[in-house]
Formats: C-alpha cells, sequence, structure tokens
C-alpha cells in the first residue's frame, strides 16, 4: 500500500492544532507526517484502524496517540455509520524538547510519547473521561491566551498517567521503519525551510552540508524515502496550506510566494498530494482548524 507523506499547515510559531470533522466514511489514506497525533473518533463502530504493521476494528468510541512518523490511517470498512465525528490534534514532537522531558516530572510523560511510536490505544474510561476536555479545546479556539496550550499539556499529562493502555504497532516494526533526524538533516531541513520560496537547487542545498550532488541525492532519498525535488514540494506545499487558511491572499500570489511559478503545474501537484483543488481546500478547511 502507498504511503502518503502528509504537509500539515502546522508551523513552528504554533504550539498546537485542531480539527474537528463530521462524516459518513474515512477517505484520506494510509499516510505520516512530522507531528504527534491524538485523533478522537466517535461513532465509527466497524471502521479499521491501522497503525505500522497493527490492523483493528474499532468500537463506537477511541482515542489514539500515534508519532506522525509511524505510517497511520482510519478506514471505512464495515462501518456503516453516517455521522463520524473525529477530532484531531497534532503538535511538534519538539514543542517539549528532550532537556525539558528528560527532567523527573516528566518521566511518565516522556515514555508515553516514546510508546507513540507504535500507536498507543486508551481505555473506554480514559476516552469518555477525556471526550469532553477534547471538545472544549476545539471550542474555545485560540482566545484566552496560554489557556488552550495549558488545557492540551492537561490532557497529555492525563494520558500519560493512564495505566490502561495499549500498544498496537509491533516494535521490531517500528525499529526498522523510523529513522533518526540527524543534524544533517535537520540543517537540511531547515534551510529549505528558510528559502522555500524561491528557486534553490539540489547542488545548493548539497552544499550546505558539504555533499557532493551524487552523495546528497542519495543521503535525501534514503532518511526521508523521496527525491530532493519531492521533499521540496513537500515543504512548500505545507506553507501553501497554511496561507490558505490564515491570509486573504489570492491562490495565484500564494503560489508565486511559496516557489511555484507555473500555476497549471501547482494546481496539478496540489490536487494530487491533498486530495482536492486550492480553492476547495480553502473553502473546506477556514472554519474547521483552530491554531494556537
Amino acid at each position: 500500500m502507498e504511503i502518503l507523506r502528509e504537509s500539515t499547515p502546522l508551523t513552528d510559531n504554533d504550539c498546537f492544532m485542531i480539527f474537528s470533522r463530521k462524516k459518513s466514511c474515512f477517505d484520506f489514506p494510509l499516510h505520516t507526517h512530522k507531528e504527534m497525533e491524538l485523533n478522537l473518533v466517535i461513532n465509527a463502530a466497524g471502521a479499521s484502524r491501522v497503525i505500522g504493521n497493527h490492523v483493528g476494528t474499532i468500537g463506537d468510541m477511541e482515542l489514539v496517540l500515534v508519532s506522525g512518523d509511524t505510517p497511520h490511517a482510519w478506514f471505512t470498512d464495515r462501518c456503516q455509520s453516517e455521522e463520524i465525528h473525529e477530532i484531531t490534534l497534532q503538535f511538534s514532537p519538539d514543542l517539549l524538547d528532550d532537556k525539558f522531558l528528560n527532567r523527573n516530572p516528566m518521566g511518565a510523560l516522556k515514555q508515553l510519547f516514546d510508546e507513540a511510536r507504535r500507536g498507543v490505544l486508551f481505555s473506554r474510561e480514559t476516552t469518555e473521561l477525556l471526550a469532553p476536555r477534547i471538545r472544549e479545546l476545539y471550542e474555545q479556539g485560540s482566545s484566552g491566551g496560554m489557556k488552550p496550550v495549558l488545557d492540551m499539556l492537561m490532557i497529555l499529562n492525563s494520558l500519560s498517567l493512564c495505566q490502561e493502555r495499549r500498544l498496537l504497532s509491533d516494535a521490531t516494526f517500528i525499529q526498522k521503519k523510523m529513522k533518526s533526524h540527524s543534524a544533517r538533516l535537520e540543517t537540511v531541513f531547515a534551510y529549505m525551510n528558510q528559502n522555500f520560496n524561491r528557486q534553490i537547487s539540489l547542488s545548493e542545498v548539497a552544499a550546505v552540508v558539504s555533499m557532493s550532488d551524487v552523495a546528497f541525492s542519495r543521503f535525501i532519498k534514503k532518511v526521508t524515502g523521496q527525491s530532493f525535488v519531492d521533499t521540496l514540494t513537500e515543504i512548500r506545499l505545507g506553507h501553501v496550506a497554511r496561507m490558505l487558511i490564515d491570509t486573504d491572499m489570492t491562490i495565484a500570489e500564494i503560489a508565486y510566494c511559496c516557489g511555484f511559478n507555473n500555476m497549471a503545474n501547482f494546481n496539478r501537484i496540489f490536487k494530487r498530494k491533498k486530495g482536492m483543488p486550492p480553492h476547495k481546500f480553502r473553502i473546506l478547511f477556514i472554519p474547521k482548524k483552530i491554531y494556537v
């Protein structure tokens, strides 16, 4: 099965993103992304959950935490519900860095984040307890200063203290599939994120990490699973998606600001990656996503 690498609109300036969707089916393919994800699914009994090499059938309510780099998706399968409700919370894995997580009080949370690489399914009791708090986090939006951030951290704290939780994917699968983010790769991504709005070449980025073109091409393919061009395109589309939501700029203006100089090519790439043209993406997501 093909695994899509999703470019989410979350930026380094955001603490988290939360969005709510009501639908009659699951239509997003198996995918990965850099963000951690907490997914609450209600009224979807009979649907299938795929996390790494785990496949399971879900009940009418479930709560799962998964590391974005672990392939994951939910599929309609035998679900007959016309009123599926999904609330998804995404946040950067470095929101709480290693130095902070290695402090004594953070041990339970650090363990939970480590377990998220395999996917963590929480008990029905925990899900019922936290579902109203997750709904409230979405409904309060970005108002209240630090309150939404503190509320999110309290939810994560409650999850870290939950004893009844199940790891989904095999540890051996994760060890084989997870790739460490080396300092070199971080440098590459930082450079591309700083220069995504102009034309940059493989040779230019290779020089940043003192590699030949051939060596760098092999390196980026090995650690990301895709070419340099595809990796840069993914970064640009992430910025495009965020600007479609956050600004009133025209689609053409956004495309050019993000390094796309051919509108026909931009529209084709965006639709292939996002499953819809940019104007529909803007209409669909503006009222539903909240950033804090």
